[in-house]
């Protein structure tokens, strides 16, 4: 997502991208915060996870991440996670934490991923590196999964953050990459989707569907968090 660029706006894309980071956390932790114990394990905005699930999910992406940005500062390739199996495995193990416990892992793991970010030089920002998918992208691309995941699953909690608490800019972003992503899958319907000036185009099957409204709408309906039609599959 950051695009290339003299090295002055390579790091001004960082900062951007690194402003989403923090107030992406910020908004998780406001949730978090706000919910008692008990409510940890209630039923979080994704089928089939609690809140903790959720928690414990943002936690296990900040360590998987951390390790992208060892391999980007080292060259030894370090993998996010063991296998998908683990990843899995360790999401199922922090959502049964106490929630004291599973809060403080949260911040702690994202303070040390804001601090490997702060590690790395101007060179490695470019080390190819590859994601949980298998993806080989830049390692400056991390900041951009690490923006994604805090502010999308800032919503996810079943708090009181809703898309309309997330920044335009970042909406837009995001909007460009699930619309450039769903275009490439079989089968996918078309759409057009307009958000006031902004507007998408989905190619696909059939004759394009309109979807329009405010851009947290576009952007909730693009993620798969939206009720809308046509129903859309999974982009990730």
């Amino acid at each position: 997502m950051i695009a290339t660029g003299t090295p002055g706006e390579a790091a001004h894309a960082r900062q951007i991208y690194v402003g989403w980071v923090t107030a992406g956390i910020e908004l998780c932790q406001s949730v978090v915060t706000s919910f008692s114990d008990a409510e940890f394990a209630e039923p979080s905005r994704l089928p089939g996870w609690t809140r903790a699930h959720v928690i414990a999910h943002i936690d296990g992406n900040a360590r998987g991440l951390g390790n992208l940005v060892t391999w980007a500062r080292t060259g030894i390739e370090t993998p996010m996670y063991t296998s998908m199996e683990q990843r899995d495995a360790d999401i199922e193990a922090g959502a049964l934490l106490a929630p004291q416990e599973l809060r403080a892992r949260f911040l702690q793991s994202s303070a040390q991923l804001a601090d490997g970010f702060k590690s790395l030089r101007e060179e490695d920002w470019s080390v190819q590196v590859r994601t949980a998918q298998g993806r080989m992208i830049a390692s400056r691309e991390v900041i951009w999964l690490r923006a994604r995941e805090v502010m999308i699953h800032a919503v996810d909690l079943g708090g009181d953050v809703t898309f309309e608490d997330l920044p335009d800019d970042f909406l837009i972003a995001l909007t460009d990459e699930v619309v450039a992503r769903r275009g490439t899958l079989p089968d996918h319907p078309a759409i057009a989707l307009r958000a006031g000036g902004h507007g998408w185009d989905i190619s696909g099957e059939g004759a394009p569907a309109l979807v329009d409204g405010t851009l947290p709408q576009i952007a909730a309906y693009v993620t798969g968090r939206s009720s809308r039609e046509p129903a859309l599959p999974g982009w990730l």
